[in-house]
């Protein structure tokens, strides 16, 4: 009885990890999203920090077909693809509310250095992503059997994952503001990274994705380091 106690709570625990894992990513976004809507600003977000997760997720998904890895790590990443793409919407939708700058239209298809991941509707958004999601499918069709290949986009995936804050960081240097920015979503970040670190850890998970854990965990610190630093200085 003991046995089978122990054995259900081990089984409990197991269970609310991964739970935690496959939608734990996601959490910090709903302080930013309550936030943004009661500012009807996005200005204070990164939309590049969508940018560095949908990349990241999308070459994690292909890096399971050359390499199974855990199942909750799989759907994490679709969740994350799905919350990157509510976010984007929500971001575009409020600069075309309340525009801060030129009006003019900015299109994917106009391939214009200068304009990317700064377009003026959702559908220009949308086909970038397809773009990058028939290229990795194709090319992961083509080299799924190669260890080199797999190996190269687990590791690109999770350097790639790795600098999701730094878009945030940036920003916020070069405003010298965090005003905009959920202070409630960067400390989620840090909790979240510090125990996927650890997940990572105790489930034995391949060295990219450790090492990525470690560096998100200490670029959220330098975030929360301008959140005490810049304190209520307005955006310059």
């Amino acid at each position: 009885a003991v046995v089978s106690t122990q054995s259900t709570g081990m089984a409990l625990v197991e269970f609310i990890s991964a739970a935690f894992m496959i939608f734990g990513g996601a959490l910090p976004y709903i302080p930013q999203y309550l936030k943004m809507r009661q500012e009807s600003s996005s200005e204070g977000f990164s939309l590049k920090v969508c940018l560095v997760l949908l990349t990241a997720n999308i070459l994690r998904i292909a890096f399971w077909f050359g390499k199974f890895y855990e199942t909750p790590l799989l759907i994490q990443s679709i969740v994350m693809i799905f919350t990157m793409l509510f976010m984007l919407e929500v971001c575009v939708k409020l600069r075309k509310e309340h525009p801060l700058s030129s009006t003019l239209r900015k299109s994917f298809t106009d391939f214009e250095p200068s304009d990317f991941w700064n377009w003026s509707t959702f559908s220009d958004y949308l086909q970038c992503i397809l773009s990058m999601v028939v290229v990795i499918s194709l090319l992961t069709y083509a080299f799924v059997d190669s260890k080199t290949y797999v190996e190269g986009i687990g590791t690109l995936s999770l350097c790639t994952e790795s600098t999701l804050a730094l878009p945030q960081l940036f920003k916020n240097f070069s405003s010298g503001s965090t005003q905009g920015m959920s202070v409630k979503m960067v400390m989620l970040w840090f909790l979240g990274d510090s125990f996927k670190t650890l997940y990572f850890v105790v489930r034995a998970a391949p060295l990219q994705f450790l090492l990525c854990g470690s560096i998100q965990t200490f670029v959220d610190i330098l975030i929360l380091y301008q959140v005490l630093s810049y304190g209520d200085t307005k955006p310059k």
